[in-house]
This record gives structure tokens, sequence and C-alpha cells, in this order.
């Protein structure tokens, strides 16, 4: 962990010498340079030169900048390192993209999702709506993020695509195969074919807008609408289900109260697990008070809110938790450092006054220095003032005013607005790490001349889709298969119809004009292909089997994966053409 964050300082640091002495990025000496030497070749041709000319290749083509991330990898590969040094520099790059996949799911479970869920929490939502809204928004994170990273550049826009169906075929066969396996379950009806609806509804305005190779401003306003439409459709399905099932129960509410008083007087463990999840922690943290009351000192509740290691989980959880948790601590006390948490289950709210009151000063200073790459790190207003300098001042005075009129013990009355800075700051660092991912698969393209629609639907799909399959499959054996199927199509929906819609938008606010989707050949259409059979399998194969899923029916989807899988490798290697 270490050595990455030091490779990753000291090629940072290595990136600005160097565009200082060259003109890489921005300033006039980059305009002279593509002036006097114009360059139409694309990026991908690096590889067809000798490794003498690689270097002033990647310099003269304007397909070759890398605008969007910290580190100019094509850069490092081709002019900073030897020849000789690729493999080894190729090996650290794949390194240092593991840690981002872990930044990115640290960031998204840890403070992007429960900071979400304290927003939804304090706006009063339904859990249906806050399910397929802020916490689908929050499970989706990652995707959502890098797509619309790869969609800022059209060149890149092949890894988006790539990556939304590749994990959606990757999710609907894998992860849902794997649920069949670990638990055969019967799926409920309705609700499963309203979302593969949707989904294939999605999944064919995309496919149209690829076919066509672009897009208009009201089109993707159209496909963004479709989600509401969809949410709509959750909360009146949920409303009406609701309402026969009371009425339903109408009848024998009595007969229910006369056996709920017979069985009153047995208490069971079975009971505890009916208890909300603010219920279980409360209990759980009421075996660890004290028995006489005491106050932390500022300090200690300081030093306490930056570790994120419970000794009483650590003794109990096997070895491999406890190797990756020492891997993910140093990262942990960072994000610790600058994202406040809010969590709505804890009586106090987690609130922790000397910490809250420094993310008035890192939050808002993080956010200037990381959005957009740090675009904005050394602007100077009116070319004389920097604006770190500002937004430091200006935490400063808001945290000492805090610090001052607030006590360690009661969190104030405007303590919610701490979960949507945590929001807002989690979001611009899962966006800048999804940038870097995208760009570091860029050059993994170029070097290894792979299209960014192959990297998009293994690397990029299997790193962001990873954690959803654990977690799903965890979530079935503790017998909620259920729960697992409905996260593996409802989650997807919202990936793709936000992924591509709110990529294509924000492309049409830079540009002012339409979307333009460059064609990755046969493999875009075989990728398109699959995962439509695949919806469209599932949507008759399921209701033949009255519902159920068996584990034939696993196995069925984990061979059509291989078997996809196989056939876009081929397709890229050129053995399958038309």
């Amino acid at each position: 962990m270490f050595l990455n964050l030091a490779l990753s300082l000291l090629l940072v640091l290595c990136h600005q010498q160097v565009s200082s002495g060259v003109g890489l990025t921005g300033g006039s000496s980059n305009i002279t340079v593509m002036a006097v030497m114009p360059e139409t070749d694309e990026c991908d041709l690096v590889m067809n030169h000798s490794a003498a000319d690689r270097c002033s290749f990647v310099k003269n083509t304007s397909d070759c900048s890398m605008e969007d991330g910290f580190i100019n990898y094509l850069d490092l590969v081709f002019c900073l390192l030897p020849p000789n040094l690729t493999p080894l520099t190729i090996t650290l790059c794949i390194i240092w993209l593991l840690f981002l996949f872990v930044f990115l799911g640290l960031a998204a479970s840890k403070f992007f999702c429960p900071n979400l869920s304290a927003i939804s929490s304090s706006l009063h939502l339904t859990h249906n709506v806050a399910g397929v809204t802020f916490l689908a928004l929050g499970n989706g994170a990652p995707d959502i993020f890098s797509a619309m990273a790869a969609f800022s550049h059209p060149h890149t826009a092949g890894m988006a695509v790539g990556a939304l169906f590749g994990a959606g075929i990757f999710v609907t066969t894998v992860v849902a195969g794997s649920v069949a396996l670990v638990k055969p379950f019967a799926v409920a009806s309705r609700p499963f074919l309203r979302d593969v609806t949707f989904y294939m509804v999605a999944v064919y305005w995309t496919f149209l807008m690829l076919y066509r190779g672009t897009t208009t401003l009201g089109e993707t306003l159209g496909y963004l609408g479709l989600y509401v439409v969809y949410v709509l459709t959750v909360i009146i399905s949920a409303f009406i289900y609701n309402r026969q099932k009371h009425s339903a129960n109408t009848s024998i509410q009595n007969v229910a109260h006369i056996q709920e008083d017979l069985n009153s007087s047995d208490s069971s463990d079975d009971d505890v697990s009916y208890l909300p999840a603010g219920a279980i922690q409360q209990e759980y943290e009421s075996e660890y008070r004290p028995l006489l009351p005491y106050s932390e000192s500022t300090s200690h509740i300081l030093l306490s809110s930056l570790n994120p290691v419970d000794c009483r989980k650590w003794r109990r959880k096997p070895l491999s938790w406890r190797v990756l948790k020492v891997v993910k601590t140093p990262l942990e006390v960072l994000l610790l450092l600058c994202i406040p948490i809010v969590d709505p289950d804890k009586e106090d709210k987690n609130w922790r006054r000397p910490l809250n009151c420094l993310h008035l000063i890192t939050a808002p200073l993080v956010c200037v220095l990381v959005f957009q790459s740090g675009a904005y790190g050394g602007y100077m207003i009116q070319g004389q003032f920097p604006l770190w300098l500002l937004i430091l001042l200006l935490g400063l005075f808001l945290s000492s005013i805090v610090f001052c009129t607030t006590t360690n013990d009661c969190p104030p009355k405007y303590h919610p607005f701490f979960a949507l800075l945590g929001f807002v700051v989690s979001a611009v660092l899962i966006s800048a790490a999804a940038s870097e991912v995208v760009s570091l698969l860029h050059m993994l393209g170029v070097v290894l001349s792979l299209s960014n629609t192959v990297l998009g639907l293994t690397l990029l799909a299997w790193g962001n889709s990873i954690g959803d399959c654990f977690s799903d499959i965890t979530i079935a054996r503790q017998g909620y298969p259920r729960m697992a199927i409905s996260a593996c199509f409802g989650g997807i929906i919202f990936n793709m119809l936000f992924g591509v819609g709110l990529g294509c938008v924000t492309q049409m606010v830079k540009t002012q004009s339409a979307v333009q989707f460059e064609s990755q050949g046969l493999l875009t259409w075989i990728l398109a292909g699959s995962l439509g059979l695949s919806l469209v399998l599932s949507f008759v194969i399921v209701p033949l089997c009255r519902f159920h899923l068996s584990r034939a029916y696993g196995i069925f989807l984990l061979i059509f994966y291989v078997t996809f899988l196989i056939i876009a490798l081929l397709t890229e290697f050129g053995k399958i053409h038309l």
C-alpha cells in the first residue's frame, strides 16, 4: 500500500516536471506543438512504430493526450521510462489499477452509501423510493462515474459501453447464476418481469444510439426519463401490492391477534432477526458501555474516530479479512480525515466534534484540489490570490465557529448537513478515481493492442461488479435469495440509464454538440446482442420454469457467460470476423 502511494506520488511529480518543460498539459506550448506538427493518427498506432519513435509519436498525437487524470500514463510508459522496463511498468500499473478498484469500493461502501442513506432518512423517504434512487446511486457509483469519465472523450466512449454492457452480462449471468447455485428458490414473478422488461427496453434504446452513431439532447433526456418511469412503476406497484395485502389480511385480523396473544409469552432467539439494524447495533454497543458515565477528552475522541479497526471484530474475523484490513487501513484513515459520515442508526448520529470540525477544513480543500483532476488546484483569483488558500481560510473560520458553539456529547441541529458534505466529497473522490481508472485502462489498451470495448467488458466490468457478486452471494447464503436477485436486475438498470445518460449530457454540455459514438465494429454488436439474448432467455425460461431458479438454470447462465467471453475475445483477436 505505501509502495503504491509512494509510486503514484513519484509519478505525479515526474509528470509535472516533464509537463513544465515540454508543455503536454495546457498552456501556450501545447498549442504551439499542435499548430506546428498537426497529427491525425490515432494513438492505437503507437505500437507500430519503433521504440525510439514512440515518445515523439505520443507527444505529437492529439489522440494520446490524457487530460482527465493526474498521471499521463502514455507519457510515463513511452517517454519517462526506458523501453526495456515496459513489462515492469505494466505490472506496476496493474497493481495500481487494483489499488484504484479497492479505493472505489471503499469510498462507495464506507462513505458514499452511508451518507446517502442518512440523506434519505432526513428527507423521510420510503424504503421503495430510497432503494431505487439514493441507494441505487450509492451501489452503482463506481459504474456511473466510470462511465461518465469514459464518455468525456469520444475515443474512450467504447470503454463505457463495454463496461456497462459487460457488467450487465456479468451480473445477469454470473451473479444470478451463482445465487441460483447457492440457494435455489422461487423468484417473485411480477418484480422479476418488471425489471427484466425495463432492462430490455434500456438495452434496446442504447443499441439504437450505437447503431446510429449519435444521440441528441432530447433523446438523452428521454433516456434518463425512462428511469423516472421505472421508479414510478416500482412505487405504484408496491402501493397496489401493499393495499391488496392489507385487504386480504383484514378478514383474518382477529385470528391473527388471538394467535399473537397466545405466542406473546414465548420468547425465542428468532425474534432478534426481526429487529431493525439500528436496534441490533445499539444493543450490540450497549454491552460494551461503561457502568459509570464519563466524558472523553477531545483528543481521545479525535484519535478513536480515526481508528478504522474494531478490536472486537478483529478477534472474530479470519486471517484473510485481517490481511485485507491491514492493506486498507491507511487508505481508510485518509478518507476519514476528509469525509464526514452521518449514521442515523446511532444515538449520537456518529457526531465526532473534533473530527467533524476538521472536516470543514479538509473536505472543501480536497474538493478544490481533486475536482476535474486538479484543474483548479493552481487557480489564481484575478491572478493574485490562490483559490485553495481562500477555501482553507473559510474552512478555518467555519470550523472555529462550530467548535466553539457545540459540545462533544450532543450533535447540533444542522448535523445532517454533514451528510450532504460527505456525499459531495465522496462523489468528487470517486469521480477522480474513476477518471484515473479510465486513463489507466486506455494506456493498457494501447500498449497491449486491445480495444477499449474489451477492456470495458473485462477489467472495468469485473472490477466494478466483483463487490456486488460477493455481496449478493452472501445475501443468498443467509437465506435472502429474492433480495439478491432483485439487486442483480434493479441496480444495473440504474447504472445503464444514468451511466450512459449523464455521460452523454456531460459531453454535450462540454462540446455544445451531439454525442458521436465511435464504432468498435463487430465486437460492439456481439456485446449488445449477448446482453439482449441473455435477458430474452431469462424472460422466457424463468416463467416456463414457474419462476423457480434451480441449480441447472444457474449452470446454464454460467455456461452462457463463458461462451460469450470466448466469442468476444476471439472477435477481438481477429479469429471471428465478418
